[in-house]
């Protein structure tokens, strides 16, 4: 492992440290003083650690992992809770690709549900109208326990659950068809909790605020409220957030299997689909052992990287992505970067990025080339290979993929 510390650090008195791993890659005024204000809650366990594709976030900041005792803060966790990737490496190569990749895009685009409709009383082209046979097997594994949370906390019953499992989403959510150095063909995507995870996170981000303001505690930014151990609340969101991790999971495992018999049906040769397959959170919460305690790692826009553990760590549409093998870091609390990380926000993107050049940035990839996806533009993300740079303590590439072709939400 290579020894030298790659890291800065932000450390005033008053506040824990944070240890940074973003040499060579911006950090944004607003996101270091975000990183402050967790940094200011007195459970913070030793240090927070801070990824190279780090920018402002909602309460948290994107990019960061913040170990806890005794409390857990909802809105670090996010509202996409459990939000990941899957890759799964398939016995293919390039040459076995149709000649015309349009026809694969669009079977895999009728395949998995993706985007949203809005509108009263309109049909959400985002969800299941009739779920199939895979998502409702999969709910079957978790109704009882969602059951048992809208038990105690009845407005979460009525969200879109069995309907959203094993679908894409919006924004940066998206299905790829990739290239291996070996031009070995791989399948991977990235999803969430989808509208039921979005519930409970926004549910309990309000939960804590009204403890927070119950209890008259200050806080830096009220979005950074927390649920203390031994609290009712705190219980009942471990035990949530848990379920709609699980749920995150096999949203990707289902979305995986009907992209594999998506392009079944375009490809000629037969193959199998899982020669190698990574399946990791990016938005999650935790129970780990760090620095001789056992404590929460909230892991806002980062992934686990112990020791020998793989991970997935995507460019943005058109750049690398990488299948990385953990290098277990404990100063970074075994953790890497989930992406390149945005450098614009979706509004600047929008009035900087033209179509012609997304279009330019996109032209070795098969997919949309219009005004709503300008946002996802190469232009909007940090250099991957910049990225990567900041953090070669932390992971070591174990395969680079190119895009041929991308379905976004």
């Amino acid at each position: 492992m290579n020894t030298i510390k790659n890291y800065d650090v932000i450390h005033d008195k008053g506040y824990a440290p944070i240890k940074t791993w973003t040499r060579g890659v911006p950090l944004e005024d607003e996101a270091r003083e975000q990183l402050r204000n967790i940094a200011k809650l007195p459970f913070i366990h030793k240090h927070i650690a801070v990824m190279p594709d780090v920018h402002l976030g909602k309460g948290a900041t994107v990019g960061s992992v913040v170990p806890t005792i005794g409390a857990i803060i909802p809105a670090a966790v996010g509202v996409d809770i459990g939000c990941g990737m899957i890759a799964a490496r398939t016995t293919l190569m390039a040459d076995d690709l149709p000649d015309n990749l349009a026809g694969l895009r669009s079977a895999i685009e009728r395949a998995v549900p993706h985007g949203r409709t809005v509108g009263r009383g309109k049909r959400d082209k985002g969800a299941w109208d009739t779920p199939p046979k895979q998502a409702v097997a999969g709910w079957s594994t978790l109704s009882e326990d969602f059951r048992r949370i809208t038990q105690r906390h009845p407005r979460l019953k009525n969200t879109n659950n069995l309907h959203h499992l094993g679908t894409l989403g919006t924004g940066n959510h998206f299905v790829e068809v990739c290239l291996d150095e070996e031009q070995r063909v791989w399948f991977m995507l990235h999803s969430g909790s989808r509208g039921v995870g979005n519930a409970i996170g926004t549910h309990f981000i309000e939960l804590a605020k009204q403890d927070m303001r119950r209890h008259m505690i200050n806080l830096p930014d009220q979005d950074l409220a927390y649920l203390p151990e031994g609290t009712e609340h705190y219980d009942d969101y471990v035990f949530a957030v848990d379920w709609a991790q699980r749920y995150a999971r096999t949203n990707r495992q289902i979305m995986m299997q009907h992209v594999v018999d998506a392009a079944r049906g375009e490809i000629d040769k037969p193959f199998e689909a899982q020669a190698e397959a990574v399946n990791c959170h990016h938005n999650y919460v935790s129970r780990e052992h760090h620095f001789g305690q056992d404590i929460f790692v909230t892991r806002k826009g980062a992934v686990s990287a112990k020791k020998g553990e793989l991970g997935i760590i995507p460019g943005s549409m058109g750049a690398k992505s990488f299948i990385v093998r953990g290098l277990g870091n404990p100063d970074s609390f075994h953790s890497c970067s989930h992406g390149a990380g945005r450098v614009m926000s979706r509004t600047q993107a929008r009035k900087l990025i033209t179509v012609e050049e997304h279009a330019q940035a996109t032209a070795h990839v098969e997919c949309r080339k219009d005004a709503d996806v300008v946002d996802e533009s190469p232009r909007a993300y940090k250099p991957i290979e910049a990225v990567m740079a900041a953090q070669s303590d932390l992971v070591e590439i174990v395969h680079t993929l190119r895009q041929v072709v991308c379905v976004k939400g």
